[in-house]
């Protein structure tokens, strides 16, 4: 059901300089450095000059991404573009939309997609874009197993101008919302966005915790944006809308921004890793023998067939160095788009749903006691199992149901009240970390008015 938010601030004007900060994503350099960057030990010392962000693009598909800096300002020849919507264009700029809603916000990992390019009489055809991108996204695994955590929100930005940027040519410009761009930083697959303006856009949708802008394009291209928004999400993915491949970049960059994982590929110029031991869980400098015996990393997954393809072991190259780092298998779709997570991938992506869902979500309020015959609805994931409690007694018979009375579970007209615990554990076979086993399982407690 379509639906309008509150407006915040006027879109058009609150992405100006200095209206928002992405502390972690602009860094101070003097230039974009060119691809693949500079190994740390040659970089040179430089004055500051102007803001950057660092992105991650993608050259063709089935390609290892490569990474850049980019200036954070729009080049002038497509900011001068921009002129004032019309009344009725501005009526509809920032509608907020619920495209799904598997329970509330608090309970949901929320995904808000932001389109460009659109013009407001081809916000439809946004909508349409977006369910399928994110049908192409959700059949990747571990997503696929894990719908019911996911929301999904469309955030309507009206364009002037049907298109992109840089599309079909470097010299074409389009008047767009969020001014998306192929040929950024002169590379033709790079496609860079205004990220003040996204940000002023993904505002308007409860709760973002996932940002996907769709550029109304078929040329393949994208870019992964890595950032911390004031709003509360972890970088932003961009990619064309009709391009079949383009879910893929999205896919990778979620391997960042919800499963924290590390780039798999590397740069020869790189040369030997000799720093401390990386953070992120898919990058190691220990052998898989020494993962073993130290029981560190992703050991418990040793010798284990992966899904992307062989046995996971300690493959060397990886965080962009060929050596020095290892790799938990040898190709997953951290190193080369069109693959599958690894296992221990999988895993960090779950731990990930896991940071912003819960295992238990129900629409079903618990301020108020219910009378007998209220239905209680509630979600889990496939791989959950749901037990039902009556004043801490199970009702076996309840077990795996996602809807109940409290009549069907026996509670009768007897004069009292009575609570009703719903508990749901994840059972995956996907986590293997016992600290992490211990956030799957999540429950409920409503009461039941005496009657």
């Amino acid at each position: 059901m379509r639906r309008r938010l509150p407006r915040r601030f006027s879109i058009r004007t609150a992405a100006v300089a200095g209206g928002f900060v992405l502390a972690a994503a602009l860094a101070a350099t003097a230039s974009a450095t060119t691809d693949p960057p500079p190994p740390p030990s040659s970089a040179a010392a430089a004055p500051v000059a102007e803001r950057t962000h660092q992105v991650e693009y993608f050259t063709r598909p089935g390609s290892h991404p490569r990474h850049t800096e980019v200036p954070a300002a729009t080049p002038d020849r497509i900011a001068r573009a921009d002129r004032a919507l019309s009344a009725s264009e501005a009526a509809a700029d920032g509608d907020v939309s619920a495209v799904i809603q598997t329970g509330p916000v608090a309970d949901k990992l929320d995904v808000v997609f932001i389109g460009d390019g659109y013009t407001s009489a081809q916000q439809g055809d946004f909508h349409a874009d977006l369910r399928s991108k994110w049908e192409q996204m959700s059949a990747v695994e571990p997503y696929a197993s894990y719908k019911e955590l996911f929301n999904v929100w469309s955030v309507d930005a009206v364009s002037n101008q049907s298109g992109v940027s840089g599309d079909p040519g470097k010299d074409v410009v389009k008047d767009t919302a969020l001014k998306s761009y192929f040929w950024c930083d002169d590379i033709e697959r790079l496609l860079c966005v205004d990220t003040a303006k996204v940000e002023s856009y993904a505002a308007k949708a409860p709760d973002a915790d996932l940002v996907v802008v769709l550029s109304n394009s078929t040329k393949y291209g994208g870019a992964g944006y890595t950032l911390t928004s004031q709003v509360g999400y972890d970088g932003i993915a961009t990619a064309s809308s009709d391009h079949a491949d383009s879910d893929q970049v999205a896919v990778h960059e979620t391997g960042h921004s919800l499963g924290k994982l590390a780039d798999e590929y590397f740069y020869d110029d790189y040369g030997t890793y000799t720093g401390a031991e990386p953070g992120e869980s898919n990058a190691t400098k220990l052998t898989a023998a020494q993962m073993t015996s130290q029981q560190k990393k992703w050991y418990r997954w040793i010798g284990q067939t992966s899904p992307d393809g062989g046995t996971v072991g300690a493959y060397e190259g990886g965080r962009y160095y060929p050596k020095g780092i290892n790799r938990p298998t040898e190709n997953s779709i951290m190193r080369t788009l069109g693959r599958e997570f690894s296992l221990p991938g999988r895993e960090a992506m779950i731990a990930g749903f896991y940071q912003h869902a819960s295992a238990l979500g129900s629409t079903t309020g618990t301020g108020t006691a219910l009378k007998r015959d209220a239905t209680i609805k509630v979600t889990f994931p496939a791989s959950a199992s749901i037990t039902w409690s009556v004043d801490g007694t199970e009702v076996t018979a309840a077990r795996g149901k996602s809807s109940v009375t409290p009549a069907s579970l026996g509670i009768t007209a007897d004069g009292s009240a009575h609570t009703i615990t719903a508990k749901a554990t994840d059972n995956t076979k996907a986590v293997k970390d016992p600290a992490l086993q211990k956030k799957l399982t999540a429950s409920r407690t409503w009461k039941v008015a005496a009657s």
